[in-house]
């Protein structure tokens, strides 16, 4: 029987200096392993006490478009929209591809209209901004960038300008920690792919944000393929009022052939087939969510796993957090880079021999560094996660 719970208990030695973690024969092994190692960024730990069970009820075999299979899909949606507590007049849909497909419809859906800003520090937000130039080719594309481990200044932004940006920087560590910047009295629309921030940490107040996309294999511990889209109703109007000059694929088009927004998609009426074994399993999600307190103890959760982590770096001399701003970490996908006894970062060839010796231990799965981040860790602190 798979055993569901993850331990955050570390017990390795303080300042124990970098390479002379490769040597495990030259310290007495740790007794403690973690229930679960799982303890990768995506798809991520399922949650507490799951087992096959939680999907025996799926309508497999069923169309998604019978009554049945609708029902499901639209009580995903309107479950999703309670626990985040949306606005009322706020639309959630299922789309196609995971959080890259829903952020990818709404930029080819609505952006051209206007000026561009673009706020990137990490690998997908950088993915964004080089699609809005090389395949999308719109002009007055204003690039705010910064390195893995820092947060641009977000002031640099034109709120008369659509604002595409990343919540939380999966794969550099670095959050958004305020909604501040944003103008209630903008006039261009805020794009947010928050995959790994929402229901992790406090996104408040929904009306900053025009536009929110994730995925079900974050902080809720579900499966892929599944892109999740929450319009505000400035977006609405964006997508009634503006023809893009170029072609939609059909798992783009979010309007009818009359120009207006297709209501269906956010009645559980998807553009596509979705796997109803998935949609099953995010319905479990989100009960055990909703019984263990609803977002309050999900962002409570994550913090406190977070804090797990931080006080173990902070008695550490080898780990150290890749951001170094306190208040810009993300609390749920949180990177770390190694030092070598010299006090330089460690090399990515002994980082690898780091991580590979954590898997043949069974101690944890999949916290290698995104491929082109810096070498270094990767540990999720989603709710998933247990202490």
């Amino acid at each position: 029987a798979h055993r569901h719970r993850l331990s955050l208990s570390l017990t390795m030695p303080d300042k124990r200096p970098g390479d002379a973690l490769l040597n495990p024969a030259a310290f007495p092994e740790p007794k403690v392993r973690p229930n679960n190692p799982n303890f990768g960024s995506g798809p991520c730990a399922k949650r507490p006490g799951w087992t096959g069970d939680a999907i025996s009820d799926a309508a497999l075999g069923r169309s998604h478009r019978s009554s049945l299979g609708k029902a499901k899909l639209a009580e995903a949606i309107d479950e999703t929209h309670a626990l985040l507590g949306l606005p009322k007049d706020y639309l959630v849909g299922i789309v196609p591809a995971s959080d890259t497909g829903a952020v990818e419809m709404v930029m080819w859906s609505m952006l051209g209209e206007r000026p561009v800003d673009i706020c990137h520090w990490e690998s997908f937000g950088t993915t964004w901004y080089s699609d809005a130039v090389k395949e999308l080719k719109l002009e007055n594309v204003t690039n705010i960038k910064a390195e893995f481990g820092v947060l641009p200044d977000l002031s640099k932004t034109d709120a008369s300008h659509d604002i595409v940006f990343t919540m939380n920087g999966t794969t550099s560590g670095v959050r958004v920690p305020t909604l501040d910047w944003i103008p209630a009295d903008r006039t261009g629309l805020t794009i947010c792919d928050a995959t790994s921030a929402i229901f992790g940490f406090d996104m408040l107040p929904w009306e900053k944000l025009d536009v929110v996309t994730y995925s079900w294999q974050k902080v809720l511990g579900g499966e892929g393929a599944h892109g999740m889209l929450i319009l505000g109703p400035r977006a609405v109007a964006r997508l009634e009022s503006y023809k893009p000059p170029r072609p939609l694929p059909k798992i783009f088009r979010l309007c009818k052939g009359d120009g207006t927004l297709n209501g269906g998609i956010f009645k559980g009426e998807t553009i596509n087939t979705p796997s109803m074994m998935c949609v099953e399993d995010y319905l479990d999600a989100l009960r055990w969510a909703k019984s263990i307190g609803g977002l309050p103890a999900l962002l409570a959760k994550s913090a406190a796993n977070f804090k797990v982590l931080a006080d173990f770096e902070a008695k550490t001399g080898w780990l150290e957090f890749l951001c170094a701003v306190p208040e810009h970490r993300s609390n749920t996908s949180v990177c770390f880079k190694m030092k070598a006894p010299s006090g330089e970062p460690m090399g990515s060839d002994a980082v690898a021999k780091f991580r590979k010796l954590l898997e043949q231990k069974g101690v944890c799965f999949d916290i290698g560094a995104y491929r082109d981040a810096p070498a270094g860790l990767r540990i999720w602190c989603g709710a998933t996660v247990e202490q």
